[in-house]
């Protein structure tokens, strides 16, 4: 079957012991109930198909981890009440005291701050590298390395990486691959196909793509997610039933949306890269973007986010920023509304301009997540607010 099929039709139609229905149901339900001692000791066995606690599992949430393996092409989805939840049990679960775990410096500063700040205390090594650095990924994997994680493309410089490369490096070193695929999505780029064990998206983002539901999913080999799935039991991370159910529904019209983003964030981006006040436009579908003959290779689209460095610095960023009307100032992406962010007071914040000059990340950057709004009213919007 087809993406968008899949997309639909994934999940649906749970047996309420009648007739199977339409839509999935909202288990909204701590605890489920047992019909005897038996049936308990079944479940505990792994014998009775079932449920015991919404901390360990859920119906709803289960059938929307059935729509997300469809979209990622994997044998096992895991829902997580973050992205930020899902990356950390990523992380505890497969790192342990004495290992390595390699990450690009330019990342989102989400990630950033699990690797600087939690995974030490943990006695896990992190070795931040660049770019260029991982366009030949086996030079810089170690003896201890056991996991290299990456974006493409990147938080909020659009850079993009060779994905293919990097996950042929890492099997050859008997090293896992993990890749936050949260900028492109699995609609522009299945990364699973090309190699990596482990995908990560936010599905705040594109995958529910309506801003009104927070969530994280892992994606991959059922052998590779199991301890993970045992790890979000102890950590608690699970997403709850409503939201389940909100970003199920939302998933449904993924490739749609997806498509328009796409168109969008293009005739945008062609507008900017000829306005006198831009300094420079990352977008990875322009021809003038130093990877765009990468991300051609491995994406079907080139995604909704722009980002710009104005005229003016930091004060310049500022002024495009408070003059803007029909795009929103707000922090997070992927929604049908065109959004707005300064990376140095959201994504990077905190960062030392050291910090930021390794993640190239400038102070005169704006981030545009392009929406659903008809392109030419975006583009008299930006036009307004860089005059």
């Amino acid at each position: 079957m087809k993406q968008a099929t899949k997309l639909i039709h994934a999940g649906e139609g749970i047996d309420t012991g009648q007739t199977p229905s339409l839509t999935t149901p909202i288990y909204e339900t701590s605890t489920f109930v047992f019909a005897s001692v038996a049936d308990v000791e079944q479940y505990q066995e792994g014998t009775l198909n079932g449920y015991l606690y919404s901390r360990y599992e859920n119906p709803t949430v289960v059938a929307v981890e059935q729509k997300l393996a469809a979209v990622d092409g994997a044998e096992r989805a895991l829902l997580f009440s973050s992205g930020m939840a899902a990356i950390a049990t990523a992380f505890i679960t497969l790192l342990k005291a004495g290992d390595e775990i390699i990450c690009c410096s330019a990342i989102y500063g989400g990630t950033f701050h699990i690797l600087e700040d939690l995974l030490p205390k943990l006695g896990i090594a992190r070795r931040f590298v660049s770019i260029d650095e991982l366009k030949d990924p086996s030079m810089v994997i170690g003896p201890k390395t056991k996991l290299v994680w990456f974006e493409s493309p990147i938080n909020p410089t659009l850079r993009c990486i060779d994905i293919r490369a990097v996950a042929a490096a890492c099997r050859k070193a008997g090293v896992l691959s993990g890749m936050d695929n949260t900028f492109a999505s699995a609609v522009n780029q299945p990364i699973l196909s090309m190699g990596i064990d482990l995908s990560m998206q936010s599905c705040t983002k594109y995958l529910n793509g309506h801003s009104d539901v927070t969530g994280g999913v892992l994606s991959g080999a059922t052998a590779l997610l199991a301890p993970m799935a045992k790890m979000r039991r102890l950590l608690g991370g699970i997403m709850d039933p409503m939201p389940a159910f909100a970003l199920g529904r939302g998933m449904k019209t993924m490739p749609l949306r997806v498509l328009q983003h796409n168109a969008n964030a293009l005739s945008v981006a062609r507008f900017l890269e000829s306005h006198r006040n831009i300094e420079r436009i990352y977008y990875p579908g322009l021809a003038s973007h130093p990877d765009h003959a990468i991300a051609k290779g491995q994406m079907s689209g080139f995604g909704g986010m722009v980002t710009i460095d104005v005229r003016g610095g930091k004060d310049g960023a500022y002024r495009v920023f408070d003059r803007l009307k029909v795009i929103k100032r707000a922090a997070s992406l992927g929604g049908v509304e065109s959004i707005c962010s300064l990376p140095m007071l959201t994504s990077q914040y905190g960062l030392t301009d050291e910090e930021l000059a390794k993640a190239g990340v400038s102070k005169g950057m704006i981030r545009l997540s392009i929406g659903l709004e008809d392109a030419s009213d975006l583009i008299a919007d930006l036009d307004h607010a860089l005059a």
